[in-house]
């Protein structure tokens, strides 16, 4: 298990990086650490997301194999996610849906799509033992 105040480091692409603020401090709430000429780091959901200047962008918003975001252990903080996406009109690919119906692994997701068409995953467990 990992000490509280680690943090897992995911980098992607994004074309441009005024966008990529615009979504992810704008859009989702996250909070913008640091800005370079060519990355962007974000507090993201407690974790460090850097969206790194790049002509080599997704051509199309694709979620498999590639995707990121959060499960989140409280089912209001996935009903707040919802609120905000649709409130701000953020480009869903996917969603809000249930998955697996019935069985253990029976969750609630949502895709979204960033700018760069880079593919967020955010759900919410049933069985809260199972978002790991």
């Amino acid at each position: 298990m990992r000490d509280p105040r680690d943090a897992c480091h995911v980098a992607i692409p994004a074309r441009d990086l005024d966008e990529a603020v615009e979504f992810y401090v704008f859009g989702l709430g996250a909070k913008l650490a640091r800005r370079y000429d060519d990355r962007v780091t974000f507090d993201f959901f407690g974790d460090q997301l850097v969206c790194h200047l790049s002509e080599n962008v997704p051509a199309e918003a694709v979620a498999y194999p590639r995707h990121f975001g959060v499960s989140f252990a409280r089912a209001e903080d996935f009903d707040r996610l919802v609120r905000v996406v649709e409130h701000r009109k953020l480009k869903v690919l996917s969603g809000p849906s249930l998955r697996f119906e019935g069985t253990a692994e029976q969750h609630r997701t949502l895709f979204l799509v960033d700018p760069s068409n880079n593919v967020l995953e955010f759900k919410n467990y049933d069985d809260p033992r199972l978002q790991y």
